[in-house]
């Protein structure tokens, strides 16, 4: 093989080789961007459910005691609001009726049992994800 040939080889081996390590180096970089923004996803919606059984707790507090009616209903409904559109479904599902327990002050058995269906839901979402 002459020369020209040799040089036209290794050139398009070269060419050939820089393709291929950029086109696995570019689905790495999607894969770990892929992987932090479902990161940030979870962590979202941690923290949307977090507040929400905070404000159900409050709530439930301000109802034991009859203090802060007015703002615990706000934040109780601006926390749902947020469970709402974090999703999903099973999770919005259980968050409306721990809600609505706490609004018809349910009896305490009711409340407890909506609150664990709550954390069950929310905790599947979250492993699921």
């Amino acid at each position: 093989m002459n020369e020209v040939g040799i040089a036209l080889i290794a050139a398009g081996s070269a060419l050939a080789g820089s393709f291929i390590t950029g086109w696995f180096s570019r689905s790495a970089a999607r894969l770990t961007l892929d992987a932090q923004q479902a990161a940030r996803v979870l962590e979202l919606r941690r923290q949307s459910y977090a507040r929400f059984l905070e404000a159900a707790e409050v709530r439930l507090l301000a109802r034991r005691t009859g203090e802060g009616q007015g703002m615990d209903r706000f934040e109780l409904q601006r926390a749902l609001g947020a469970v709402v559109l974090e999703g999903p479904p099973q999770v919005v599902g259980a968050a409306r009726r721990m809600a609505d327990s706490l609004r018809r002050e349910g009896s305490p058995d009711e409340l407890e049992e909506a609150r664990e269906a709550f954390v069950r839901a929310a905790q599947q979402a979250l492993e699921m994800a």
